[in-house]
């Protein structure tokens, strides 16, 4: 049996970063940068005020109060986006927020300090130099890494690429990636279920953690159990990663396993729980996931072996899926010795977790998944998880 370590770094064998593109940072959010994006511009480009007020030498206002203001002449007024002026001393500059610093001033007083004057202004507190003053360069310098390369280009970043003058971004286009729910049983989700059959939650679940995960999902038709309809959609299929779900077993109706084998694509049993068989290799260069079929174990599966995947051909080491964390458990549970297990467990208070399936860990239990806030990965030394122990979560499931 293959530890899941060993799995994990075979798959990414078969990935690589996707080249990069550039785009306008309108239709960037949500991609990978592809390489270290540096600040073109200072930010701020230069000395301005951080306050509404007047633009003053320090020196000239030292020493007032409201008992004994002291009374500058205002030489001009400057708003926001006008040229920077300049202030003689024992004189006074009327200022608005984001206006340029008058050469000469050092400080703002703010006009809640002040009497408000236009022609002459009482100003009822000193202030130190530099006071008020937002100073050129103090966020971010020409050259200054603004977003590196693998980071998720996020609202807050693309605004601060835009503050420092970059206007185009070089981004990892998203991951396409092709599902294929395989299964006899399946029909589509609300059609009535004649016998033996069940809803194909798959593919649905499938599509939206890829999205989630920044890719592109392809559905494509599901396939019965006729390896030569599998080959039919995988030739049909034009993806950067495809994954498969059910006919990976030992059963006699194992679809995916008895089309992909002579194509030269691995089947192995996985030290894990749940999705302890698992496919691995490339059809047609496509390198492609082949996991069970239930749906637990495709979640489990797609958090531990995909995630990782996608994020490399997006151009990063770390899916979002491997965030971590820890918590203690409420209300134990058995494990599978020799397996990495992962359990869906819902938080029964802050950094307190119990599972959230109430059968256990079966990965047929799609419903009591809607509960699950995290997947707890409990190590295969482990014999049993017990009320108290604190276990690691990987905080996939929001």
């Amino acid at each position: 049996m293959r530890d899941l370590e060993s799995h994990v770094a075979r798959a990414l064998a078969l990935v690589a970063p996707l080249a990069p593109h550039q785009r306008p940072l309108a239709l960037a959010l949500g991609l990978t940068a592809a390489r270290d994006h540096r600040a073109r511009d200072a930010s701020p480009p230069f000395d301005n005020s951080a306050m509404d007020g007047y633009a003053v030498r320090a020196a000239d206002v030292h020493g007032a109060s409201a008992e004994t203001p002291v009374r500058l002449p205002v030489a001009g007024e400057t708003a926001a986006g006008a040229p920077p002026a300049a202030v003689r001393a024992g004189q006074a500059w009327r200022i608005m927020t984001g206006a340029p610093m008058p050469d000469g001033a050092d400080a703002v007083v703010p006009v809640e300090s002040t009497d408000g004057g236009t022609e002459r202004v009482a100003v009822a507190k000193a202030v130190e130099p530099g006071r008020h003053v937002r100073r050129a360069g103090e966020d971010a310098l020409p050259g200054d890494v603004i977003v590196s390369a693998g980071q998720t280009l996020t609202a807050t970043r693309l605004g601060a690429l835009a503050a420092v003058g970059v206007s185009a971004v070089d981004v990892v286009r998203p991951a396409r990636v092709a599902v294929i729910a395989t299964g006899d049983e399946l029909v589509e989700p609300g059609a009535a279920l004649g016998p033996g059959e069940i809803h194909d939650s798959n593919s649905v679940l499938l599509a939206a953690l890829v999205r989630e995960a920044g890719a592109e999902p392809l559905v494509m038709e599901r396939v019965r159990d006729s390896p030569e309809q599998l080959l039919q959609r995988l030739a049909a299929a034009d993806a950067d990663l495809v994954i498969t779900t059910g006919g990976v077993s030992v059963g006699a109706y194992d679809v995916v396993k008895a089309a992909l084998s002579s194509e030269g694509v691995e089947f192995v049993s996985v030290a894990m729980q749940p999705g302890k068989p698992q496919g691995l290799g490339t059809v047609r260069g496509m390198p492609i996931a082949c996991l069970p079929g239930n749906p637990v174990s495709v979640l489990v599966s797609f958090a531990a072996i995909v995630a990782p995947m996608i994020a490399r051909l997006h151009g990063s080491e770390t899916a979002v899926a491997q965030q971590r964390t820890s918590a203690t458990v409420e209300q134990g549970w058995a494990t599978a010795p020799g397996r990495r297990q992962f359990m869906p467990v819902r938080f029964t208070a802050p950094g307190s977790v119990a599972p959230a399936t109430a059968g256990g860990s079966g990965s047929h239990l799609i419903a009591s998944l809607a509960a699950a806030q995290a997947l707890a990965d409990i190590p295969a030394d482990t014999e049993r998880v017990s009320a108290g122990d604190t276990v690691a979560l990987v905080r996939w499931i929001r």
